[in-house]
């Protein structure tokens, strides 16, 4: 039996945070999906469309390896996705307690809803101090961003 695993985040941008945390979930799970989802809570830079482009180069240009789907999803929960596609285990990257206390209620709620783990990874420490709004912030202002993403979104950022 395939263990299918989803890695759902905003990615906005996408960041070597997040391709660390992708690498290590298909170093262990026979498939990984990694899904685009739209958090009302904040204000996007990039259209959903780009963000998935985005990771599929990222994800390319990185040589990952393993069965990577790359999609987005907008309507309903992030379990229904997983019960869509019989995933059994969602993937969140965890930086900070910070993080940990704002995953772990969601985590308790998509195992009572329906019987979805959650897996939490801590980053790389090169990675750890790294976020998407921290990054959105850098390139609004005209600083390098190159460090913190994969080239081709350091590139986008830079038009």
């Amino acid at each position: 039996m395939s263990r299918i695993a989803v890695v759902p985040g905003s990615f906005d941008p996408v960041t070597l945070g997040h391709l660390d945390v992708i690498e290590r979930a298909a170093n262990v799970f026979d498939e990984i999906h990694v899904l685009v989802v739209h958090n009302p809570g904040k204000s996007a830079l990039l259209p959903i469309a780009q963000r998935v482009t985005l990771l599929e180069k990222s994800i390319a240009d990185a040589g990952l390896r393993g069965r990577i789907v790359v999609t987005s999803w907008s309507v309903g929960l992030l379990v229904d996705y997983c019960t869509e596609v019989g995933a059994t285990v969602i993937v969140k990257g965890i930086r900070s307690q910070v993080d940990l206390a704002y995953e772990t209620p969601m985590a308790l709620v998509n195992r009572n809803l329906a019987g979805v783990e959650t897996v939490f990874l801590l980053p790389d420490p090169a990675h750890a101090h790294v976020s998407s709004s921290l990054v959105r912030q850098v390139a609004s202002l005209g600083g390098d961003v190159s460090p913190y993403v994969p080239r081709v979104v350091a590139d986008f950022l830079q038009q």
